[in-house]
């Protein structure tokens, strides 16, 4: 058996993950990971996000199901073999990856990756140094039906442009699009892929919609929903045809557990850490737009250059 541990247990995806990744039966074994990772200790942490009743519940699922707590972080290192970072803001992911990162411990950091763009260049260099893989993504980038595209349906072809949309509610631990909107970004930049120089965005309470602008001259958009009725989707254009399409949630917690896990087994990041930073600075840069009343604004990392 191979260890996994859990740091910050403020989110539904440690329950979810859990329960996928230890074979818990309250859910059904078409869902399960088959491997030899399991989670046996964590971190529960605090959050700026989630009230206590909810994080006690996480908690007691945890414990129930087998997982040592530990009073530290710090703890947990000599514990593990890989860690899942799953604090719901990503303004401490830095601080609470390092230990592992230094301790050569692969390391999966949940949504958002980071909130300043520094951050995310620290990581990046802390993880070259060190040999570790390090991997961080929503879930929606390994849904069935983006999958289908990014690996080159036929009828559609190569992508020369996509508009996304998901929930984008606020919270001021992850600021403009980081906290909910990032599903959506997510799922822009898997079917257009990195390269995306400037961004414009119109901000309201109700959403938002943000066009970005690729260096090879590709256009994309995002919009943000907070007000009616919400869901996950896109519309993507190819050089042969054009496919729209809704993003059931049924599998999406499976599939990326699928390329964590391969990560933790091969060292091998199945997203470079380059297109996460970069999705960072496409959030950064929209917020900036945003409060600039639409202002296009240049990204601060780009793959691009």
């Amino acid at each position: 058996m191979k260890r996994v541990g859990i740091v910050d247990w403020d989110t539904s995806h440690v329950v979810q993950f859990t329960m996928r990744l230890n074979h818990i039966d309250a859910i059904d074994e078409e869902q399960w990971i088959d491997s030899e990772y399991r989670v046996v200790a964590g971190y529960q942490g605090t959050s700026e996000i989630t009230d206590d009743e909810r994080m006690a519940e996480y908690r007691d699922s945890l414990i129930g199901w087998g997982v040592e707590p530990v009073d530290e972080l710090e703890d947990l290192v000599g514990m593990v073999d890989a860690v899942l970072i799953e604090s719901q803001s990503g303004l401490g992911h830095l601080d609470q990856a390092r230990p592992f990162i230094e301790a050569g411990i692969p390391t999966y950091i949940d949504k958002p990756f980071v909130i300043d763009v520094a951050d995310g260049l620290e990581i990046k260099r802390l993880a070259e140094e060190n040999g570790v893989p390090v991997f961080s993504s929503s879930s929606l980038r390994y849904a069935p039906e983006v999958v289908e595209i990014t690996e080159g349906a036929e009828d559609v072809g190569d992508v020369v442009g996509c508009h996304a949309y998901s929930p984008a509610k606020l919270h001021v631990a992850n600021p403009g699009l980081a906290h909910y909107g990032i599903h959506g970004v997510e799922t822009m930049y898997a079917l257009m892929g990195p390269g995306c120089v400037e961004v414009s965005c119109m901000s309201e309470e109700g959403g938002e919609v943000s066009v970005g602008r690729w260096a090879d001259g590709r256009v994309a958009s995002m919009r943000g929903t907070r007000a009616g009725a919400h869901a996950y989707g896109f519309t993507v254009w190819g050089e042969k045809g054009v496919r729209l399409s809704p993003i059931s949630t049924q599998f999406i917690y499976r599939e990326l557990l699928k390329r964590i896990v391969t990560m933790f087994e091969t060292g091998e990041a199945p997203l470079h850490i380059d297109e996460t930073i970069e999705i960072a600075a496409f959030i950064a840069a929209a917020l900036e737009s945003a409060q600039a009343g639409g202002k296009p604004v240049k990204l601060e990392f780009s793959t691009a250059g």
